[in-house]
Formats: C-alpha cells, sequence, structure tokens
C-alpha cells in the first residue's frame, strides 16, 4: 500500500492519568467541605477511571447497547436486559467505590463526610462513564426511603450497602450486592405524578407488612434489571388521596419471578449505556412502604437525592469536557504557536476553567449539607441549594460541552466507534437538566423552599463570608432579600434560581479558590449575563487559571 502522508500535529488520547490529582478544584472544594478527609480513595478511584483500561469499558459500554429479551427460544417470558460485559466492568468499579448505597453503611458514616466523599468520588467516575451510574445513583436515593419498612429494609440493607456487584437476576438474599430503580412517571403525566393511574389492590399481610397487587404502566423505567424497585400507584378505596409508594422486587421471596412486563426500550439522544424501558404490570406484587397516601413526599425525598447526582454528574462531565479541551489544545499547532498559546483560545479556556470549578464548589456545598442534616442551617441549605444546583449546572453543562467540542474543532465532533469523548459528553448533557424535574420544576421548588422556614436567612448566612470581597457580588447579594421574601412570582423564577445560584458559587469561591479564579468569575459572571464563553477581560490572569486546571 502507497504512504501518501505522515500523521502529525494529532494530540495523543487523554488516558493513564489521575483524575483526582489533576484535579486542583475538586481538591480545594474537599478542603472547605471536608477537612480532615482521608483522601486515599479518591486517589486510587482516580488513577482507576483515569486508566486507558477503563476508557475502553466505556466506549464499549455504548457502542453495544443494551438488548432486550422478552421471551427465551421456547417461548417463555423472561424479560430480561442483555449488556456488554463492558456494562459490568463499569457496574462493578462504582459499586467496589461505593457509589450506591455505601454511604449508609455505619462505618462510613461514622467519619462524618461520608456524602461530600461519595460526591467526589461520584464526580470522578462520571468523568470515564455517566450512564451506568442510573442504577447507582436511584439505589443511593432508594436505601434511606426503605427505612420506612422496616422488615425489607433489614433484609434488603446489607446488600444494598455492601460493595460487591451482582447483575445476575435472583433471590436477594442469595446475591452478596444489588441494586434499586424507580417506577414513578406514567405516559399522560410525566412530571405530575398525581395523574398517575396505576392502581394497588390489597392482597394480604406477611413478613414484610401490606401486600399488594399492582396492575398498570410506566412509561420511563430506568434499569430495569435491578433487583427491585420503589413504585408509586394508587392504594384502591382511597380516592385521590390514596397515592402510595410501593416495594416491587424483580424476583418474589419463594424464588419466582414477579410479574414485571418489559415493553421496549427507549431510543435516547444519549446515555446509551444504560437501559431505560417501558413497563407494565398485571398483578404485579408489591408492598407498601410507609404510610398509605404519603407517596408524593416519598419520592420528594428520593428526588432530592438524585437531583444532587444530577448536578454532580454535569459537574464531573464538565471537568472532562474542560480536561479534553486544554490536552488538545496544549497538543495541537495552528498558525505556528499550540493552541493553548493563542491568546483568544486562552480566554476561552480560561473562562471554560471558571466555570467547570464553580459547578463543583456548589455540588459539594450541596453534598456537605447532606452529611449535617441533625443541623438546622445545614437542612435547610440542602432543601434550598438542591434545585438551584440541579437548575444551573445542569442548564450551563450542554453550553459548556459544545464550547469544548468546538475547542477541538472537527475532531471533537467525530465519534469514530465510541473514541470520540466529547461528543459522547455532548450527547450526555441534557440528560441531567430534564431528569428529575426539569428547569422550570427547580425553579419552582425554589420558590416553594422560600415559603417555609428560615430559608432566606440561611441563604444569608451562607453568602456572609464573602461579603466586601467583591462590589458585583455585594451589589447582587443586596437585592436578593426582597426578591426572595416574596417578591419574585412564578414568571421570574428562573431569574432568581440563576442569580442566587451565581452568587452562592462566587461566595463559595471567595473561600477556597485563588483570588485569580474568584476575581475573573465575578467580573465575568456578576456584572452582566454571561452569554458566551471566552469573554473575560484583558485584566483577567489567563495562565494562572489555566495552570491550575490542567488535568496533569
Amino acid at each position: 500500500m502507497a504512504v501518501t502522508h505522515e500523521v502529525f500535529n494529532q494530540p495523543t488520547p487523554l488516558v493513564d492519568v489521575n483524575l483526582f490529582e489533576g484535579n486542583r478544584g475538586l481538591q480545594d472544594a474537599l478542603k472547605f467541605n471536608a477537612p480532615g478527609l482521608d483522601t486515599a480513595p479518591l486517589v486510587h478511584l482516580g488513577q482507576r477511571v483515569g486508566s486507558a483500561e477503563m476508557q475502553r469499558h466505556a466506549r464499549l459500554a455504548n457502542v453495544h447497547t443494551p438488548e432486550l429479551r422478552t421471551h427465551d427460544r421456547f417461548g417463555h417470558r423472561i424479560d430480561e436486559v442483555e449488556f456488554h460485559p463492558s456494562y459490568h466492568a463499569l457496574m462493578t468499579t462504582a459499586c467496589e467505590a461505593g457509589l450506591h448505597g455505601t454511604p449508609y453503611a455505619e462505618d462510613e458514616q461514622a467519619s462524618g463526610h461520608a456524602q461530600v466523599k461519595r460526591a467526589a468520588s461520584f464526580m470522578l467516575f462520571t468523568e470515564v462513564e455517566p450512564s451506568v451510574l442510573c442504577p447507582i445513583s436511584m439505589t443511593y436515593a432508594v436505601t434511606p426511603s426503605l427505612r420506612d419498612n422496616p422488615a425489607i429494609y433489614r433484609d434488603w440493607a446489607p446488600q444494598l450497602t455492601s460493595r460487591a456487584y451482582d447483575p445476575a437476576l435472583r433471590i436477594w438474599r442469595d446475591k452478596p450486592g444489588v441494586t434499586m430503580g424507580m417506577g414513578m412517571t406514567e405516559k399522560q403525566g410525566g412530571s405530575d405524578v398525581r395523574a398517575n393511574t396505576s392502581r394497588a389492590e390489597h392482597d394480604g399481610r406477611d413478613d414484610w407488612g401490606e401486600r399488594y397487587r399492582l396492575t398498570g404502566h410506566k412509561w420511563f423505567f430506568s434499569a430495569p434489571m435491578c433487583d427491585a424497585f420503589l413504585m408509586l400507584a394508587y392504594v384502591e378505596g382511597l380516592g385521590e388521596a390514596g397515592l402510595s409508594c410501593f416495594f416491587m422486587p424483580r424476583v418474589l421471596p419463594d424464588g419466582t419471578r414477579n410479574g414485571l412486563r418489559i415493553q421496549r426500550l427507549k431510543d435516547k439522544l444519549g446515555n446509551k449505556a444504560n437501559a431505560s424501558s417501558e413497563v407494565e404490570f398485571d398483578g404485579s406484587l408489591a408492598w407498601l412502604v410507609g404510610e398509605p397516601g404519603r407517596g408524593v413526599p416519598q419520592i420528594l425525598a428520593m428526588g432530592t437525592m438524585t437531583r444532587l447526582d444530577c448536578a454532580l454528574g454535569t459537574s464531573g462531565l464538565m471537568r472532562q469536557a474542560l480536561s479534553q479541551a486544554l490536552h488538545h489544545t496544549a497538543g495541537r499547532k495552528a498558525f505556528g504557536r499550540l493552541l493553548i498559546e493563542q491568546p483568544l483560545m486562552k480566554n476561552v479556556l480560561a473562562d471554560l476553567a471558571l466555570e467547570s470549578e464553580a459547578a463543583t464548589a456548589l455540588a459539594l456545598r450541596v453534598a456537605r449539607a447532606f452529611d449535617r442534616q441533625a443541623d438546622e442551617h445545614e437542612r435547610l441549605l440542602a432543601r434550598v441549594l438542591t434545585p438551584i444546583a440541579k437548575f444551573w449546572i445542569c442548564k450551563r453543562g450542554a453550553a459548556m460541552a459544545q464550547e469544548a467540542m468546538e475547542c477541538l474543532g472537527g475532531n471533537g465532533y467525530v465519534e469514530e466507534g465510541g473514541e470520540g469523548v466529547l461528543a459522547r459528553i455532548y450527547r450526555e448533557m441534557p440528560v441531567n437538566s430534564i431528569w428529575e424535574g426539569a428547569g422550570n420544576i427547580m425553579a419552582l421548588d425554589l420558590l416553594r423552599a422560600l415559603r417555609k422556614g428560615d430559608v432566606a436567612a440561611a441563604l444569608a448566612q451562607e453568602l456572609a463570608p464573602a461579603k466586601g470581597q467583591h462590589a458585583a457580588l455585594d451589589r447582587l447579594v443586596e437585592t436578593l432579600p426582597a426578591r426572595m421574601d416574596g417578591g419574585t412570582g412564578e414568571i421570574d423564577a428562573r431569574m432568581l434560581t440563576r442569580d442566587v445560584a451565581l452568587a452562592v458559587q462566587a461566595a463559595l469561591l471567595a473561600q477556597s479558590a485563588p483570588p485569580a479564579v474568584f476575581g475573573a468569575f465575578c467580573e465575568s459572571r456578576l456584572k452582566q449575563p454571561h452569554d458566551v464563553f471566552g469573554t473575560l477581560g484583558g485584566g483577567t490572569d489567563f495562565d494562572a487559571i489555566i495552570r491550575r486546571a490542567m488535568p496533569y
């Protein structure tokens, strides 16, 4: 074969780097939110997920997507989803890192930083592959909710909090570890779960409490190969007040399979390695969790935790998008200079770095509040900052991924058998903004939070340490009390959510980031709306910000 040219001026893949050791923004946020935290497990995980081997697993799990098998060759209904071995390798690593129910184990909680440690680990893992974290995140969210049925929690907690992964569809007591999912939304309602039509008929009582038979469907039912699910259905005879929460295992206590029918798998924009499905159930057995009619408060509690994961996951994706842009521009020349040395590219890269570090700071602050729920101030902050973080970080993530892709030019747009990391990130970004309540739901949730307790006072206390450190931040903070004290209607809810998010991010950066990062963030985000990346002022210390952000 003729040799037509030599390939040169192409960066190498960003592999075999320690994603934790190269992330100075994450390290400083951890020092601020969890002083004294043992970071050795994060160093280990950072090396693991930054390896070429894990990148290969991520690629293969997304190229060879899940396949539904409704029947075996003899015609028996089996309702199983088959995954590529790389999916199971990724799930094994996620469980070993304790990203699912492990933070609720007693030995983890004793540290006082279980949620922050898990949050940092979740962000690191997201950088390599976010799709498999759907069942991981749901397991994390439902584990504490199972305490409302002590008998089920007693039986299932050891496996939910273990670090073992077992994909086999068999009875829970024979497995070293289990995962759980949720079934909430239906065709006619979406986020309006009170519009659900699935019903629950009482079927007796046993060791797990009140037993029911569920009939109905779920429109978005992610990770159908989980071992059990928390479901919403109306208890017959209670009318509109009967929407309740139920525990539905795939395999029943007698070892037989429950009657959960997977109709089809969703064909999604991104999130390809994860199986999302539509299901129906006809007399499927389930057990009541909590009191009848308390379904909505229970799913809101679970939703708060999965919303945190949406913010954490997007923050991780933003960091990896930034790392890919930095690595590419540091290894490719144009017009006689490396791209990273070009003044305008410096502006873009520094701007992306500010966005990534601010997202990390806010997401970890929410996780810290989850660690300290016995403290009233922290409890209020968890309530108000969770929708704010999900709204703002997830909105900014999609725009940032597009800009990072542009730094790579055509190389960023090409997937080439799944090797294009930025293309995969770009397709993944919208999902965290949509799942667990889209932007309007989050903004309205902020308004609801502000009507309860001393939430506004808690926010003011959180912003106080940064007072006097930047004039633009002081001006923004001065506008917030009147707007939070009933001065904002639904029509302006998104504006308020954005502004509170920016104020909190700036206040956090004032306490955990170098002056170059804090000052540039305030100058570019608080004086006027930040509508496009690469518009930092000429006085910005671009080199210092870029040096801090480099992934190695």
